[in-house]
């Protein structure tokens, strides 16, 4: 037998976990990969259908019963409201809009309940001035005069005087802007009072409280109708709690998008509310001054002191205040979604024992303000910001405690580690919002419209997911190479070594793991800020950084240094994502949707705005959302065979979506979602009074839709133009005049 020459070696085989560490990449491949990106993706989906577009089954009148609400008899409320056209202020289509709600108003009190007291009055306030501290009007007096209004109250019939001072007010506008006859803003609102009331008229014998229906006009002029309501109403005093109902598109689900400050109603609503839906991200955003409106609410809010609800329609928002807020786009259900939790809201706190006290709002802010969201449109939760305080600091403070803990143990190396991987998230930062930016202001450049997504939502995944996509996941690659750099470095100074394979994979596999973590620090530094600027939507922050953390503790993570480390579970990720992704991927969606409903009225000066303004602010907020929610899942595809599909995936998409909006294979607007054009018809004359005159008569278009007009202004060279009532016609139109966005033209 021949004896081994004493000078040669020979390397034990490896044990069966460090093959398991050098074999990592064959366990995460490219179809494992793209089927978890799937299932994420169409999780996001489902939630965001199930808590926005599943909507109730309608009920007839026969089915809703004399005490339940239908929404084929409020819909026929619509019809009729919408059939008088567009019905601003001082005109004729008001007037019988007025009527139509008085006449049903009065109808109802002739079929109330026997023990119920129907009182109708028109109300008419002969003038008034309206000053608001904030808001859209702030700094702004607003004069205005003759008023009407509907006002209905309902009450048991041997209420006593007392108890009749404290009152429910639910209000909405009759009113619409000049250009629409208001389907959704704000006839479906009114409609869903009217069979309100009627329901409320058969229970009303049971209340201890009166319920007051405000049917306002001049909202529209500057939340007038409100303003002349509560200053001037002698049942004003009376008003415990008030609740506004608006709309900021066409049907889809009647959303609470602010409450308070006195919580009191926005924790009764949760306790009855059988389609809850509401969301306090929405009151952050509407308070920053971001979207640009202003609703009764605040008027109550203000000037009254009331504490209450508002709620608002927001589905197709590109159509609201345009002429396709019409009765054809009001999604089935929407009224019946309202309605049945609106008429639980009433038959509950009507009946309660006592209302909330009227008090300055001053008072109530800060610690007593409510924390409320829904989940999947099923259920709502509700908590004071005391709580949230202690929680969230609780959550911050353990966190800051764990971090420190493993850094001391990971010496200086584990804090540089953590630096990079920081580096890694700040990379993904600037390469999304790089990518997005530039095609953003590429837009305006390249296709018929700037905002060639308007009628379309749908395309923003493949002109901004897409380049979102792609920008974090090469930032982040960028980091992480920068890490395993390091990390190599730090590996080659190690007295204890293994074979030159398994090290290289255990230096992989740890910066993977500091990838992931750093995802908990991202969301950590954001509930940080939330919680010292007091935002309620700081929940969202608490679930993105306490559940992949639990996930990660749970199933990943040691204090023992010796331990090697081991690819990250699958389970892990599915485990960490599956709450944030309920609790807030509907949120994100729904935020993007209303963003690009905006577009259509950004440039409220015409011409004043740049054509690739409102593309930035899609694309960008397309782009902080991903570098967000992604930021735990990308860390899983560096060490897959996955980089190179998703970066074909994504440019391919990306292409495909510039391909269809350039060629107008998908055109920027239809039929129903169309730009906002407003036409000034003008006739001047010159001369001397009492000479013959020589008018001058031309039209001038102006729109708040980012683009130019020259498609508008074709059509009207082309076809002519009809004017108003008399149908003043012009059929040739030798000259016109074009400046940015407003065009003029002329014809003497």
């Amino acid at each position: 037998m021949r004896r081994r020459p004493a000078n040669s070696t020979t390397e034990p085989p490896p044990s069966s976990s460090e093959s398991n560490v050098g074999q990592r990449q064959t366990k995460r491949s490219f179809s494992m990969m793209l089927s978890l990106i799937a299932v994420i993706f169409n999780c996001c989906w489902a939630v965001y259908h199930y808590q926005y577009d599943a909507m109730p089954i309608p009920l007839t009148a026969q089915q809703a019963g004399k005490r339940g609400f239908s929404e084929h008899v409020a819909m026929e409320h619509v019809k009729a409201l919408t059939q008088f056209g567009p019905h601003p202020l001082a005109s004729d289509a008001l007037d019988h809009a007025i009527q139509y709600v008085l006449a049903t108003s009065e109808n109802i009190k002739k079929t109330a309940h026997w023990e119920v007291d129907v009182q109708v009055d028109l109300f008419h306030a002969q003038y008034g001035a309206n000053r608001l501290v904030g808001g859209l009007f702030k700094g702004k007096t607003l004069v205005y005069s003759d008023l009407k209004h509907v006002v209905l109250r309902i009450l048991p019939k041997y209420m006593s005087k007392q108890d009749e001072e404290d009152a429910i007010l639910i209000s909405s506008h009759i009113d619409t802007v000049f250009s629409t006859a208001g389907a959704g803003d704000c006839s479906s609102c009114v409609a869903v009072m009217l069979e309100l009331a009627r329901g409320i008229s058969q229970w009303a014998h049971g209340f201890k409280h009166a319920v007051i229906f405000l049917f306002n006009t001049g909202e529209e002029e500057g939340l007038n109708g409100a303003h002349s309501f509560i200053t001037q109403h002698p049942w004003r005093s009376s008003i415990r709690v008030a609740i506004d109902l608006e709309a900021m598109g066409v049907g889809g689900k009647s959303s609470i998008f602010q409450g308070g400050p006195d919580p009191w109603a926005i924790e009764n609503f949760a306790k009855v509310a059988k389609y809850p839906s509401a969301q306090v991200a929405a009151q952050d955003l509407f308070n920053s001054g971001v979207i640009k409106s202003a609703t009764d609410f605040q008027v109550y809010k203000e000037i009254a002191g009331l504490s209450g609800l508002d709620f608002a329609y927001g589905d197709v928002g590109a159509v609201y205040h345009t002429k396709n807020d019409k009765l054809e786009l009001l999604k089935s259900g929407s009224l019946q979604h309202l309605g049945e939790n609106m008429l639980a809201f009433l038959l509950h706190t009507a009946a309660l024992p006592h209302l909330p006290q009227e008090k300055n709002v001053e008072n109530a802010e800060g610690q007593d303000q409510a924390v409320f969201f829904d989940i999947l449109g099923t259920y709502m939760v509700v908590y004071r910001q005391r709580f949230a305080n202690m929680l969230h600091n609780s959550v911050i403070m353990q966190a800051i405690l764990i971090w420190t803990t493993s850094l001391f143990i990971g010496g200086y190396p584990a804090v540089v580690s953590l630096g990079l991987s920081f580096l890694s998230i700040l990379l993904m930062w600037i390469f999304a919002l790089s990518f997005c930016v530039f095609v953003s202001l590429s837009l305006p450049l390249i296709c018929s419209s700037p905002v060639p997504y308007i009628a379309s939502p749908w395309l923003v995944i493949g002109l901004f997911v897409a380049p979102a996509v792609l920008g974090a996941l090469i930032g982040q690659h960028l980091g992480f190479l920068i890490l395993l750099k390091y990390l190599r470095r730090v590996s080659s100074t190690r007295k204890q070594k293994q074979s030159p394979g398994i090290e290289a994979s255990i230096v992989e596999l740890e910066a993977e793991r500091w990838l992931f973590k750093a995802g908990s620090i991202q969301w950590l530094v954001i509930l940080i800020a939330g919680n010292f600027y007091k935002l309620g939507s700081s929940y969202i922050a608490l679930v993105w950084l306490v559940s992949p953390a639990f996930a990660y503790g749970f199933l990943e993570a040691t204090l023992s240094p010796v331990r090697s480390p081991k690819p990250l579970k699958l389970v892990t990720l599915l485990l960490g994502l599956s709450v944030p992704v309920i609790f807030s991927a509907g949120i994100f969606i729904r935020l993007v949707g209303t963003l690009i409903g905006t577009i259509v009225r950004l440039d409220r000066n015409p011409g004043s705005t740049p054509d690739g303004l409102g593309n930035v602010m899609v694309s960008g907020l397309v782009a902080i959302i991903v570098c967000l929610t992604l930021v735990y899942l990308l860390s899983y595809v560096h060490l897959s065979g996955a980089k190179r599909p998703i970066i074909f995936v994504t440019c391919a998409l990306f292409g495909l979506s510039l391909s269809a909006v350039m060629t107008g294979v998908v055109p920027p607007f239809t039929e129903d979602v169309a730009r906002a054009v407003n036409v000034v018809h003008v006739v001047e004359t010159i001369g001397r009074y009492g000479e013959n005159q020589s008018p001058i008569s031309y039209i001038s278009l102006f729109s708040t839709t980012p683009g130019k007009l020259l498609k508008e202004i074709e059509h009207v060279r082309g076809e002519g133009f009809i004017c108003g009532k008399r149908k003043l016609e012009f059929q040739s139109i030798p000259k016109f005049l074009y400046a940015g966005h407003l065009l003029s033209i002329q014809r003497k």
